[in-house]
């Protein structure tokens, strides 16, 4: 009897461990690759640190981001939101622009969701505190290297840029706004 009930509990065991690697495993994987072009002379923004595409350069792209949790890991990036900042165009949710001192921000294509949550509030986490903001574009990573991009390479799939508001919020000093490992949540 104590055979069989130990060898229960180790299937048991087994079965968790399985579910966890397998839900662990569902990663998102690249969908291609974009060869980048010269943006037309002072068409693109370098305001906030940002990038413009190389001439030849391939950049990969995602229609996908890794799951999401009640606490998924992201990059945090500063992007302005206001008309004449980096963020190209006005904001695919409500085709306005943003003043860069509300919280907002653009996520990933996979987590952006099809305009899912747009103008939902999402919770972002980091530096010991938090911060509710409120998702107003996306932070395309099937696309880039036009001027609804500024002219930018497509974003990584997991990125939630964000207004000067967020980073303030997280009490991030201004020298370190650019790139922080995250968490955000969806709100209730």
């Amino acid at each position: 009897m104590r055979k069989s009930a130990g060898s229960s509990v180790s299937l048991i065991l087994l079965c968790v461990l399985y579910i966890f690697a397998s839900v662990e495993a569902q990663t998102c994987r690249p969908s291609g690759v974009i060869r980048g072009k010269n943006p037309p002379p002072g068409q693109c923004n370098t305001e906030n640190d940002s990038d413009c595409c190389k001439v030849g350069k391939l950049y990969t792209t995602y229609k996908c981001s890794p799951p999401v949790s009640s606490h998924t890991k992201a990059t945090l990036t500063l992007n302005s939101f206001e008309a004449g900042g980096d963020g190209g165009g006005p904001s695919e949710c409500d085709n306005q622009y943003h003043s860069d001192d509300d919280p907002v921000v653009a996520l990933s294509t996979g987590w952006f969701n099809d305009r899912k949550r747009c103008l939902k509030y999402i919770n972002v986490y980091g530096n010991g505190r938090s911060v509710r903001a409120k998702v107003v574009d996306e932070c395309d990573s099937t696309m880039g290297r036009d001027s609804d991009h500024d002219y930018q390479p497509p974003c990584p799939n997991n990125i939630v840029d964000a207004s000067k508001a967020v980073w303030k919020a997280l009490g991030v000093p201004e020298n370190n706004w650019g790139g922080m490992d995250i968490y955000w949540s969806d709100t209730d």
